[in-house]
């Protein structure tokens, strides 16, 4: 199993970006996905999950109506859409593959991580 994220950086408070995660190794379309991030000081958080089919969507209340979670079967793909970013976004953010198709909060492999700042 192999998950690489791409597309983070430097970005204005109120600011989008958007994060990629190409997977393989795997029946990506067999699996839920979700992103986790971990601020600087803090524990890993999960912040979006998907389901294999990318039919049902869950987000953590900080991230709910600027956050959209979705998944490109075709691609093997996973993407983050970030909007009205806020500085504490500042996390390292990693795509993780979940244990089954519901995209349920257990993870058993994830991706290196892609660095996002939020910053003035």
């Amino acid at each position: 199993v192999q998950l690489v994220e791409s597309g983070g950086g430097l970005a204005q408070p109120g600011g989008s970006l958007r994060l990629s995660c190409a997977a393989s190794g795997f029946v990506f379309s067999n699996y839920g996905m979700l992103w986790v991030r971990q601020a600087p000081g803090k524990g890993l958080e999960w912040v979006a999950r998907i389901t294999s089919d990318g039919s049902v969507t869950y987000y953590t209340d900080s991230v709910k109506g600027r956050f959209a979670i979705s998944r490109d079967n075709a691609k093997n793909t996973l993407y983050l859409q970030m909007n009205s970013l806020k500085e504490e976004d500042t996390a390292l953010y990693h795509c993780a593959k979940s244990l089954g198709r519901a995209g349920g909060l257990e993870y058993d492999y994830w991706g290196p991580g892609i660095q996002v700042t939020v910053s003035s």
